[in-house]
């Protein structure tokens, strides 16, 4: 099991940043890679960032490159996201998830352990 905590969310204004940390509880999180997935309401769960498990190695969805951030403290068990130039429709609840290897991995199968979510709200 790897227990998986996020913070960050909340509501902010078009334009603006926010920064999600995802916390693990575990000594296998620097095994892993790690990645975000977002889910806005009425529309299916959509991938957003992953880092490998040494953190040299990154992917982002098309929509979200130069805007968004990935990055990870090992020593941390942390996980970030850092939240650009924020629109409306980047709300969504933001969840963290363990990849089952250790480089980075787009599709939500390749995941095993997944977060509560945090919810991101930009308002126009």
């Amino acid at each position: 099991q790897l227990p998986l905590v996020e913070s960050g969310g909340g509501l902010v204004q078009a334009g603006g940043s926010l920064r999600l940390s995802c916390t693990a509880s575990g000594p296998t999180f620097s095994t892993k890679a790690m990645g975000w997935f977002r889910q806005a309401p009425g529309k299916g769960r959509e991938f957003v960032a992953t880092i490998s498990s040494t953190g040299r190695s990154t992917s982002y969805a098309d929509s979200m490159l130069g805007r968004f951030t990935i990055s990870r403290d090992n020593a941390k068990n942390t996980v970030y996201l850092q939240l650009n130039t924020l629109k409306p429709d980047d709300t969504a609840v933001y969840y963290c998830a363990a990849a089952r290897g250790m480089t980075p991995a787009t599709l939500a199968w390749q995941y095993d352990y997944w977060g509560q979510g945090t919810q991101v709200t930009v308002s126009s």
